[in-house]
């Protein structure tokens, strides 16, 4: 199992062996493929799609092959690529909907069309083996991916298919246990970062059926998964931060994110450059935070940059995020509980105290009391952004908010962020796709859930609805359930880095669950579901 296929796409680079390979910058195509690659992904439209393929001979003949033929007269870079590399299928290519079919059952349906079994892959290619069955976003993204994949849960338990999710999990668990962290997803290209730390939330989850005794299964690889997100932070001074853990100047400790490696994104190559050149910054700066806002999922948004409207200008390395903290405060509760069901008084009683001190961080220097919510945090300035976003529903979703916090902030995002069909990402107008006018299906989740436990009711049950009926106005119009919607009319949404994508996993997931808590607001309209919050 050891000997996957990233080992042996590597091996010919003599790099080292897996689990330190985590923390290592490792431009494996740069490296294998030199200036056909970089000028490949400079120039072609697409450049997930060269990752994603599948070479139909070693590298090095590869390599010789362009060297002999660029110099030819009437030398077509796309073809050249085209008769060297086989495509990836699209993840759902061969789907058809049927007419006036009822989403639930399309939904129910469509699991099977994006399950992935398990079993050998390409050595040649990117695609890292799993061991489980497991569920892929839809369109280009046909590999698994980590904070998607709870969303996808959610409907997969709604739909009757527990044994999926189950799978899910164990193949997280498999990444952590084989690389020390989950990546962004099982590509070797996605190995230097994470994404959103969900896995506790994961775990959860299938405990609700399974019980108690499922977090001391996953006991092991939960602490990993923390120990990877806070790596070296118990011996970080005051105002130092080491990867992904910051301690501020007055010792409280938070998380951000992060990735080690300061070189363009190999599966947006051209676009990374090009942003760097842009910015008259030194370019290994802005790579690290390009990476590291795609490791926060919200690749890209106005929240990380530092003019609030240019990717030129961004910054996530200095961000101490709410949701990011939100999310490793669940993990630490989540430790602690495990640890008590195991007998292991003494850690389950440390967990519990990491988990208050985060807590109390997030409620002193991530809730802005003027502003009446939670923003990111500026570690090296001791300030909030003053960026209204989504994000700042997570301290309720996870339970740490107070009860006026909780108010002033449902106060301060139904003024905001609500809009016609759903809950908006920010205010802000920028055409990066995690700004206004794109809502997402994870956001109106957390949204939802975390206004409904703190008594917003009414507005949960508003947004739960605009976004349904958003949901089906788009499906009804073209049979399909996409990415993103624009939140402020019934439509696809759109911007950022490439077309959008349908299938969608995280879409069906979301979509599924809200029609079992609100099943009238399936045959409402966006008129209806329009109506103000009381």
């Amino acid at each position: 199992m050891r000997k996957t296929a990233w080992l042996v796409l590597l091996s010919c680079l003599l790099l080292p062996s897996a689990p330190s390979m985590a923390q290592d910058c490792v431009p494996a195509y740069s490296r294998l493929y030199g200036e056909l690659f970089e000028t490949a992904q400079k120039d072609l439209p697409e450049g997930k799609s060269l990752v994603d393929a599948v070479p139909r001979q070693p590298p090095a003949g590869i390599v010789a092959e362009y060297e002999h033929q660029r110099r030819q007269p009437g030398f077509d870079l796309a073809k050249f690529v085209a008769s060297q590399f086989a495509p990836a299928p699209a993840a759902n290519s061969d789907y058809r909907t049927e007419p006036g079919q009822d989403v639930r059952k399309h939904i129910d349906a469509l699991w099977s069309v994006l399950e992935r079994k398990p079993g050998p892959v390409d050595p040649r290619g990117s695609l890292l083996p799993l061991p489980h069955p497991y569920v892929v976003p839809g369109g280009r993204f046909n590999e698994i991916y980590y904070w998607d994949s709870y969303f996808t849960m959610l409907g997969l338990e709604e739909s009757g298919r527990h044994d999926l999710a189950v799978d899910m999990v164990k193949n997280f668990a498999w990444l952590i246990d084989h690389y020390g962290h989950i990546p962004n997803g099982n590509r070797v290209y996605y190995l230097n970062r994470s994404q959103p730390p969900f896995f506790a939330a994961m775990v959860n989850l299938i405990a609700e059926r399974d019980g108690p005794s499922t977090l001391k299964t996953y006991l092991p690889q939960l602490q990993q998964e923390y120990d990877f997100w806070m790596e070296g932070a118990d011996t970080l001074k005051p105002g130092e931060a080491h990867r992904r853990a910051v301690r501020l100047a007055d010792g409280t400790l938070l998380n951000r994110y992060w990735d080690d490696c300061p070189l363009p994104r190999e599966e947006s190559y051209g676009n990374d450059v090009r942003t760097a050149a842009e910015s008259k910054r030194p370019a290994a700066e802005v790579y690290r935070n390009l990476r590291a806002g795609a490791e926060s999922g919200w690749d890209f948004s106005s929240r990380w940059f530092a003019d609030g409207k240019t990717l030129a200008t961004i910054r996530t390395i200095e961000i101490g995020p709410p949701d990011l903290n939100s999310l490793l405060y669940h993990l630490e509760t989540t430790l602690a509980e495990a640890y008590g069901v195991a007998g292991q008084k003494d850690e389950a009683t440390r967990m519990r105290e990491r988990a208050d001190a985060r807590k109390k961080a997030i409620l002193q220097h991530l809730w802005n009391a003027k502003d009446g919510v939670f923003e990111d945090y500026l570690w090296k300035e001791g300030r909030t952004t003053g960026h209204v976003t989504a994000a700042t529903l997570y301290p309720l979703f996870f339970g740490i908010a107070g009860r006026d916090q909780a108010d002033r902030t449902a106060k301060r995002v139904q003024e905001t962020l609500l809009q016609p069909n759903g809950l908006a990402t920010t205010t802000v107008r920028t055409g990066q796709q995690w700004d206004l006018p794109n809502g997402w299906a994870p956001l109106q989740w957390i949204a939802i859930r975390g206004l409904d436990a703190y008594g917003h009711r009414d507005l949960a049950a508003t947004i739960a609805r605009r976004w349904i009926a958003g949901n089906l106005a788009v499906y009804r119009q073209s049979g399909k359930l996409v990415e993103k919607y624009n939140v402020t009319r019934s439509a696809e949404g759109g911007g950022g880095e490439y077309p959008l994508q349908d299938g969608f996993g995280w879409t069906n997931g979301v979509l599924r669950k809200l029609l079992a808590l609100y099943p009238d607001a399936a045959t409402g309209t966006a008129a209806d579901a329009a109506a103000p919050a009381r």
